[in-house]
């Protein structure tokens, strides 16, 4: 008798329409039944568009089929509408409808270089030939002013507030709009309004794809997020101890809740990489996130050696990927911003 994990196995080969991963990792496998002659698996999927589901109910039925002859396949459905997820009277396609794909760079917890990482993918997508922007959703510690060196105040036209373009990516924060030592002292409902602000009040041009620096953890932030735009997926950021990874895994099943795709876990500050003698020593222990990757059913896009040079560069407001393009941090920088591309539709 087949047990649940070969049919995971199987259903890992069935991909979500429009992206290279399985619809395993994207966390619309709601339940799985095996009896001794029949196979039940039920799917939840969050979209406007009815025909994704069906596609998909089609597909896994086919495989499973496939797979295992002589067994009853019975593949349900249940969609969960937008209207289920809004919070505000507004939908999420007035927000941000203009630009094609939606990713949120996230973290369980504070201190990973979550903002580093962002602020890195987008410069570095945008030499890869994207038009990309870089939304600031971190309400109370806004660093990509910093980080890429905007002390300008943004241009107001009486309408819209335009966005500041730095390295080709276009950018906006709440640190562009606030004195750099103003503390943020808001209650969870004026943090919900700023971040719609930040995508209503301004003036987006087209792009391609924006990220969205989030703050750490799963609050109030998050849930605006996801309740105010439909996420294309979300990178999560972690460190290789125990303690960021346990976070991040959380992290990593607070999206799922919402149906938002897992892209992949980046492990920064996997290593240090002596610029000497060129000798790795694994500070903080190494190769954890590739085996929380490999429980969750997601991919690791990538491991980021902890170095000065970056640190540097965000102090300076240069990225690494500017700063010093030819280092090693720098290319482990651009191949997840490869791996990122490459899942996009």
């Amino acid at each position: 008798m087949i047990n649940q994990d070969q049919v995971i196995e199987e259903l890992k080969k069935v991909k979500y329409p429009g992206f290279s991963r399985d619809i395993v990792s994207f966390g619309i496998i709601q339940s799985i039944d095996v009896r001794e002659d029949k196979i039940s698996v039920l799917l939840m999927i969050k979209s406007q568009d009815t025909s994704v589901g069906e596609k998909i109910q089609q597909e896994v039925k086919q495989q499973l089929e496939s797979s295992f002859s002589g067994y009853q396949i019975d593949v349900g459905l249940q969609s969960q509408k937008p209207s289920e997820f809004k919070a505000t009277a507004e939908p999420k396609a007035s927000f941000l409808s203009n630009i094609k794909y939606k990713i949120a760079v996230a973290s369980g917890k504070g201190g990973v270089g979550k903002s580093t990482v962002a602020v890195n993918l987008a410069v570095a997508l945008a030499k890869q030939g994207l038009k990309v922007g870089l939304l600031d959703v971190d309400i109370y510690g806004p660093s990509i002013p910093l980080m890429l060196g905007v002390e300008e105040k943004p241009y107001y036209d009486g309408t819209k507030i335009h966005t500041i373009q730095r390295y080709g990516v276009e950018l906006m924060s709440l640190g562009f709009l606030i004195d750099k030592d103003d503390p943020v002292i808001w209650r969870g409902s004026l943090v919900h309004r700023a971040i719609q602000q930040l995508m209503g009040d301004v003036k987006w041009p087209d792009l391609d794809v924006v990220l969205f620096d989030m703050p750490p953890g799963t609050g109030d932030a998050q849930l605006t997020l996801t309740q105010s735009v439909n996420l294309d997926g979300v990178v999560i950021v972690s460190t290789p101890q125990d303690v960021a990874l346990m976070d991040a895994v959380k992290g990593v099943q607070m999206f799922r809740k919402v149906n938002v795709p897992i892209m992949g876990i980046v492990e920064n500050m996997s290593y240090f990489l002596c610029p000497h003698c060129g000798e790795r020593t694994e500070i903080f222990s190494y190769g954890g996130a590739k085996k929380e990757c490999e429980r969750l059913g997601t991919e690791l896009l990538g491991e980021i050696p902890i170095d000065a040079e970056i640190r540097i560069g965000g102090d300076e407001g240069k990225p690494i990927v500017v700063r010093n393009e030819d280092s090693p941090q720098a290319k482990s920088f651009m191949e997840i911003a490869e791996r990122v591309k490459s899942l996009l539709k």
